[in-house]
C-alpha cells in the first residue's frame, strides 16, 4: 500500500494558518483529506486535537503538538491508518501545529517510528508568515525563525496590509534564512494548492522536472564548493544563532564519504541540526539519490526518477544550522569526501 503523503502548517500566532487552511480544504486536490488540528490559545482550556474528515470532526487530544502531545500524533495516526485498513478512503493528512511549535522536533517524531515512515510519507512544511507582523515576529520568537528555516513553501500573507518596501525586505530575510523554499504569496488567505503539495524531492516517484526544479531552487552557486545563507540583521538578536548551509558539487560523490560526515554530525551534533536536504549525484549511481535528516533522525537514502534530459548533473546540499559554525560542517564534509576519494584511489590503484 502506498503512503499516505503528509504535510506540516505552520507559522506563527496569527499569521493565517487556518485561513490557508480553510481554502485548501475547499479544493478538490484537497478531497479525503485528514486534518489534525492543535491550536494554543486562550479561547477556553481544552486546546483540542481535532481530526477533520469529510467535514466531520471528532476530537482526539488536548496539548501542545510541540511538546507532550507527539506521542498523541502518533496515536491519531494509528487512528487514521486503521482507518485506511477498514476501507476509508484518505488520500492525504495535514497536519496544523500550534503557532508555539518548533517544527524540528515534530518532523523528527514522524520519521523516527519506522512504522509511520511506511504508512505517511513526508510531503513537506508549509509556513505562513505574517507580512504585516513578521519582521517583529522573527525578532522575537525563537521559534518563529525555525519555523521558516526548515520549511519547504513559505507563504506570505496578509501583503495587501503591509507597505511594499516591508514586504520586499521581510522576503529578503527569509531568503537569506531558508535559500531553498519558494516563498509564496497568499492572495485573500489562500494559494494554489499545486504550488504547496510535492514540496520536496522525498517521493521516489518524483518527476524529473520536480528534480530540476529543486536542484536550480537555491540561490545560484558560482563554482562547485558553497554558498553561505546568513540572516540580515543584528547578531544580538532573536534568530541569529540560526545559518543555512548550501554546498554543491559539479562532480559526483562517493557515498561513503557523505553518508559517513551525516552519521557523525547527527550523532555529535545533531540538537544544532535542525533540516538537512539533498539531491545528490553519487559514484556509481546512474539516478539521483535524496536525502532528508531532521536533528539525529535521517530518513533511507532514496533514488528518485532519472536526471532530467539535457541538465547538467549536480549535487546539492543544504543544511539549517543551529548554534553551530557553518564553516564546521563544511570542512568537516570536505575532509570525509577527500578522506574517501582517497581509499577509492588507492583501492583503484
Amino acid at each position: 500500500m502506498t503512503a499516505i503523503p503528509l504535510t506540516v502548517l505552520t507559522g506563527f500566532l496569527g499569521a493565517g494558518k487556518t485561513t490557508l487552511l480553510n481554502a485548501l480544504l475547499g479544493h478538490p486536490a484537497l478531497a479525503d483529506t485528514a486534518v489534525l488540528v492543535n491550536e494554543f490559545g486562550e479561547i477556553g482550556l481544552d486546546h483540542l486535537l481535532v481530526e477533520r474528515l469529510d467535514g466531520e470532526a471528532v476530537l482526539l487530544n488536548a496539548g501542545c503538538l510541540c511538546c507532550t502531545v507527539r506521542g498523541d500524533l502518533l496515536r491519531a495516526l494509528e487512528g487514521l491508518w486503521q482507518r485506511v485498513l477498514d476501507g476509508r478512503s484518505i488520500r492525504r493528512v495535514v497536519v496544523e501545529t500550534t503557532g508555539l511549535a518548533d517544527p524540528a522536533p515534530i518532523l523528527a517524531t514522524l520519521m523516527a517510528d519506522p512504522r509511520m515512515g511506511a504508512r505517511f510519507a513526508l510531503d513537506g512544511v508549509v509556513t505562513v508568515v505574517d507580512a504585516v507582523a513578521g519582521a517583529a515576529t522573527l525578532d522575537s520568537q525563537e521559534e518563529a525563525v525555525r519555523q521558516a528555516a526548515v520549511a519547504d513553501r513559505i507563504v506570505l500573507s496578509k501583503t495587501d496590509l503591509a507597505p511594499p518596501e516591508a514586504v520586499a525586505a521581510l522576503t529578503a530575510r527569509l531568503r537569506a534564512l531558508n535559500p531553498v523554499a519558494p516563498i509564496l504569496t497568499a492572495v485573500q488567505g489562500a494559494v494554489p494548492p499545486d504550488a504547496i503539495l510535492a514540496a520536496g524531492p522525498f517521493d521516489p516517484a518524483a518527476k524529473a522536472p520536480d528534480v530540476a526544479r529543486w536542484i536550480g531552487a537555491a540561490a545560484p552557486v558560482h563554482d562547485h564548493h558553497h554558498q553561505h545563507a546568513h540572516p540580515g540583521h543584528d547578531p544580538n538578536r532573536h534568530g541569529a544563532s540560526i545559518r543555512a548551509l548550501c554546498l554543491a558539487w559539479d562532480r559526483p560523490l562517493p557515498w561513503e564519504g557523505v553518508a559517513g560526515w551525516l552519521e557523525m554530525l547527527a550523532t555529535t551534533r545533531g540538537a544544532s541540526v535542525l533540516r538537512v536536504k539533498g539531491l545528490l549525484d553519487l559514484q556509481g549511481e546512474e539516478r539521483p539519490v535524496v536525502v532528508h535528516g531532521v536533528q539525529s533522525v535521517f530518513h533511507p537514502p532514496r533514488r528518485l526518477a532519472p536526471w532530467p534530459e539535457g541538465e547538467p548533473r549536480r549535487s546539492r546540499l543544504v543544511f539549517i544550522l543551529r548554534d553551530l559554525d557553518p564553516k564546521v560542517v563544511e570542512d568537516g564534509l570536505a575532509a570525509f569526501l577527500r578522506a574517501a576519494e582517497d581509499r577509492s584511489t588507492l583501492a583503484a590503484g
